[in-house]
């Protein structure tokens, strides 16, 4: 997994998925379409493949059985369906027939994302390590059998949850890219970013970084990580819109990952990519500037 060369993330799944016409108002958010549509899910992978991208991130951000179940999915169908989210991904991969080598990170989101209410921006749940580890645990698993190249650990808000799948990352010894979600030199939850990407700093994580921010925010971050660190950096931020848990909208301006992206490759950024209101035309630009 890893390059001397930069390595092309894709961006947003939901907002790709938007853009194809598709409502995400409910609490499955994207994960619904694992149900309903999965051939659209295929779709934007495909598109963010032809845009340059060398790596799909997998519809399980806000997969788990929990959700699921909540929504009415018996428990072994909610398992499939997680792990579909990963042969789907891998049935486009296989299918380019390009001679590119590519891969498939399966996402896994914090356990914020599960509750729908905006909790994986703040982090600070008030449940228990065992609470977090009896939640991560099964889904983690799930995926890793699916036949991922690696995971994509994405969005955490908050130190504690970190340790708890940092943890589970060391017994499972499978490699993962590890990002936080941040707020300028802190986690969501208020935590240092030194003392984040430290915990993070294990064998099986490849590559440790930040998603789901400001795009102003990431050089410090990227510097940051790879100074505490010593791996390549991930950095994959939104568009510089920010999101209304409250309303369920974004406000605010976007700015393209493309303008900024020497910047972050300077500071030490190997995997590079959008997160949030990034769609396949920026993802395409993103590619064309740093080739």
């Amino acid at each position: 997994m890893e390059s001397e060369h930069p390595i092309i993330l894709d961006g947003g799944m939901s907002n790709a998925l938007e853009e194809r016409g598709h409502d995400l108002s409910d609490q499955l958010w994207s994960a619904r379409l694992l149900r309903d549509a999965p051939g659209e899910i295929a779709a934007v992978h495909r598109a963010y493949y032809d845009a340059g991208a060398l790596v799909a991130t997998t519809a399980s951000y806000q997969a788990s059985v929990v959700g699921f179940e909540r929504a009415g999915v018996p428990r072994g169908e909610a398992e499939r369906l997680i792990a579909s989210s990963v042969r789907i991904a891998r049935e486009v991969r296989d299918s380019m027939a390009d001679g590119r080598q590519r891969m498939v990170a399966a996402s896994v989101g914090p356990y914020g994302a599960m509750l729908a209410d905006g909790s994986e921006y703040r982090g600070r749940y008030g449940v228990s390590a065992a609470t977090l580890r009896d939640f991560h645990g099964p889904r983690l698993e799930l995926l890793i059998d699916a036949g991922p190249d690696l995971l994509a650990v994405e969005t955490i808000p908050d130190v504690d949850e970190a340790a708890v799948l940092v943890e589970l990352l060391a017994e499972l010894d499978f490699p993962a890219w590890f990002s936080y979600s941040i707020e300028g030199s802190h986690t969501r939850a208020g935590q240092p970013l030194a003392d984040a990407f430290a915990v993070a700093a294990i064998d099986p994580v490849v590559a440790v970084g930040i998603n789901c921010c400001a795009p102003e925010d990431v050089r410090a971050a990227v510097e940051t990580a790879v100074e505490v660190t010593g791996k390549p950096a991930v950095a994959y931020p939104n568009s510089g819109e920010t999101w209304d848990a409250g309303g369920r909208h974004w406000t605010g301006s976007s700015t393209s990952p493309t303008t900024l992206a020497s910047d972050w490759l300077a500071a030490g950024a190997t995997y590079i990519g959008g997160c949030c209101r990034v769609g396949p035309t920026d993802i395409r630009a993103l590619a064309a500037a740093i080739s």
